[in-house]
């Protein structure tokens, strides 16, 4: 298996559109050894260029459907292995692509080479199995909920501020006169701020739970299936303590989860690990932010050009 090193100097090697063909040609290899449709859904949101840049350009958008639709076209397999690198975004995105792909596909194997966060696990929870590496994560899936502030736009667990209403309930109780401090806190929040977060959370963990039972733990007896409790445990807060938690396969398996490690057949795994290597290195070393493309070169890419200081 060539390092990642060996593949940036191929891809380096070349100029323009022709750098995207050492990558296809690693993905094609995938293709043919598992004989399953494959897709790449990445962002550079690990990428040294990634802070020069607004987060949802690296984000799950409602514009990744169409991504899909173009990365699907001409395809005709019922059975899609889907290679996650993503930090998550909108759930609402997350549950029109899932809906897209479960349409298509009897089997969804997702992979995940190093990191598959927030609404990325929720999609892989979709999936009817997960296959990770010893050094790859998901994420909580607690929803993040984005609100303007005088300073810019401000993110935060939807649940820290449920917890912050109930913290100001009982200290006014407590001490009337911290009424002022809070109602200041308070008002900055846009109206129906409570309900929106608490009906996110519900709905996030009503979708795992929903898809973990339909596709991974569809062979299971009803009574038996464990979707409900891994999804009260993805979306806790007070458990993972912060949103960006690294979950490995170790805790992901004894949670219930249906894991299956990338080491167990070497083969595939160097391939696997050749596609993110040239990937990543796609991410990194041109204006590309974010694509979706299938096993035949088609899909979707996100460039923005980056000025160099």
């Amino acid at each position: 298996m060539p390092t990642k090193d060996e593949i940036q100097k191929d891809i380096l090697a070349l100029k323009g559109a022709a750098q995207d063909n050492v990558r296809r040609q690693y993905v094609k290899e995938l293709h043919k050894y598992t004989k399953r449709d494959t897709i790449i859904y990445a962002s550079a949101f690990t990428s040294k260029k990634m802070p020069q840049l607004p987060p949802f350009l690296m984000s799950i958008t409602n514009e990744d459907v169409q991504g899909f639709m173009s990365a699907l076209h001409g395809l005709s397999g019922d059975k899609l292995d889907l290679i996650l690198h993503s930090p998550g975004g909108s759930l609402e995105a997350a549950d029109q692509i899932v809906q897209y792909l479960r349409s298509k596909y009897h089997d969804i194997r997702a992979i995940v080479p190093q990191n598959a966060m927030s609404a990325a696990t929720m999609i892989a929870c979709a999936c009817d199995s997960i296959i990770m590496g010893k050094h790859s994560s998901i994420g909580p899936i607690d929803p993040q909920i984005t609100f303007p502030t005088q300073s810019g736009h401000f993110s935060a667990p939807a649940q820290t501020i449920l917890d912050d209403f109930e913290k100001a309930k009982q200290e006014v109780a407590q001490n009337p006169k911290t009424a002022p401090l809070w109602v200041s806190k308070i008002q900055a929040y846009p109206p129906g701020f409570l309900t929106i977060c608490n009906n996110t959370i519900a709905l996030a963990k009503e979708k795992v739970t929903e898809w973990l039972n339909t596709y991974m733990f569809k062979d299971i007896p009803k009574e038996q299936q464990k979707g409900e409790a891994i999804a009260n445990w993805l979306g806790d807060n007070s458990i993972h303590k912060t949103h960006g938690r690294p979950i490995g396969l170790s805790i992901a398996r004894e949670k219930g989860l249906n894991i299956i490690t990338l080491e167990e057949d070497q083969e595939f795994q160097e391939k696997v690990l050749s596609v993110f290597h040239a990937t990543t290195v796609t991410l990194e070393v041109t204006d590309c932010m974010k694509f979706i493309e299938n096993h035949n070169g088609k899909g979707s890419f996100l460039n923005v050009k980056i000025e160099k200081k």
